[in-house]
């Protein structure tokens, strides 16, 4: 007998239909002799409906609360699908993150995962019940109710799969797998059939949306296999594995775009040793994330830097910088939230040369300017106008032949 860990997004669990066609699945899985646990998402929808209440009550909630709030989403979505599948005539249980063992960091809206007792899950396994756990969540140190970002679902269902060594970890979504593009951008991009930890890890934190970058991170450091597919149909999807020889043949494997960053400049900052590491310590201690950082030619002892941040967090940073301007002598800042990161990954990126140069050119060509270049290994970001975005996108894409290969 196999142990099967699903998990299924917003709009696999958005109306009641759809629940029912979710526990079919389900149970359709129990019959084949397997073990199950199910994570859930919020209804679809459920999530940003949370968010604009608590926006009209306060504009500036606390993290915790949000918390508190934003748990209840998918808490609701496991206990109806308690219910379908009990409607079926199977044994189930619905677990909030806490009940399951999830214990987390403090950092409210952001959590990171410390350790997960699958005591409760397995006992449950054990006298033949089906799991459904409310994904996204878990319980702090101090017993505060803790999220685990945006898809943070995917990360409750491969971290349960890592804890409880299941044969398998699916992931159900509203796509049938991880495409060279955004299909709805590019109508002739290609559904990727196999691609590696590495590759999904960098596609999934430049802008795809198909899996949570941190699901994936987890995935790559306990070598859990991951199937992507679709709720709405049984063919198969996309596997995220380990690198295999076959991935380095094509040097570019997918162009992926982020359109939910900003950028901030702070200027005429004290060009002299120890400043930037006080400007990006203060923004780290309030649990705020950058990505690209540029710093200026100095003139006349001052220099300017810019970074890009995620606009959800842009009032949070705006707030930080503020109250260290002054101790560190910033001039002044600006922000520009009218930008779009487009990136092109694939890791035959590491023995082939040149991918930089066709990027450039192909965007040059077209008349779109580069503000910022940001390059790992197997990767190459481009921060461009919004403007421009889908079009970079497409183009690049019919660049690197992807819809081809």
């Amino acid at each position: 007998m196999s142990l099967i860990v699903q998990k299924y997004g917003g709009t696999s669990v958005a109306g009641v239909n759809r629940i029912k066609n979710v526990a079919e699945r389900i149970v359709g899985a129990k019959k084949a002799g397997n073990s199950v646990v199910a994570v859930v998402s919020a209804l679809g929808g459920k999530t940003d409906e949370l968010i604009r209440m608590a926006k009209e009550i306060n504009p500036f909630p606390s993290d915790r609360e949000m918390d508190m709030l934003m748990s209840t989403g998918e808490q609701m979505s496991s206990a109806l699908l308690a219910m379908a599948v009990h409607s079926l005539g199977y044994d189930a249980i619905s677990l909030t993150g806490g009940q399951v063992g999830i214990m987390t960091d403090d950092s409210h809206t952001k959590a990171r995962i410390v350790s997960i007792d699958p005591e409760k899950v397995s006992k449950e396994i054990e006298i033949g019940r089906i799991v459904i756990v409310a994904g996204f969540q878990g319980v702090s140190s101090s017993r505060d109710i803790t999220t685990l970002g945006r898809g943070g679902s995917d990360t409750t269902a491969v971290a349960l799969a890592a804890v409880l060594k299941a044969d398998a970890c699916e992931i159900y979504t509203d796509v049938d797998g991880v495409y060279t593009a955004d299909p709805r951008i590019v109508p002739e991009a290609r559904k990727i059939s196999v691609i590696s930890y590495e590759e999904m890890l960098e596609m999934a934190s430049l802008g795809a949306k198909v899996m949570q970058a941190r699901s994936v991170e987890f995935a790559k450091k306990y070598d859990v296999p991951i199937h992507v597919r679709s709720s709405f149909n049984n063919e198969d999807g996309t596997f995220i594995v380990k690198e295999a020889k076959e991935m380095e043949e094509a040097v570019v494997r997918g162009v992926t775009v982020a359109r939910n960053e900003a950028k901030v400049t702070l200027s005429k900052v004290p060009d002299i040793p120890g400043i930037a590491a006080k400007v990006f310590k203060n923004i780290a201690e309030s649990n705020i994330n950058i990505d690209m950082i540029i710093q200026n030619v100095s003139e006349h002892g001052t220099t300017d830097l810019t970074f890009t941040v995620v606009k959800s967090d842009l009032d949070k940073l705006l707030g930080t910088i503020e109250n260290i301007s002054k101790e560190i002598g910033i001039e002044g800042f600006k922000t520009d939230e009218d930008i779009a990161k487009v990136s092109v990954v694939g890791i035959g990126m590491k023995s082939h040369a040149g991918v930089a140069a066709i990027m450039f050119n192909a965007l040059a060509e077209t008349g779109i300017n580069i503000e910022m270049i940001s390059t790992s290994e197997i990767k190459i970001s481009c921060v461009i106008r919004e403007e421009y975005a889908e079009k970079a996108v497409r183009i690049l894409h019919e660049k690197f032949e992807l819809e081809n290969k």
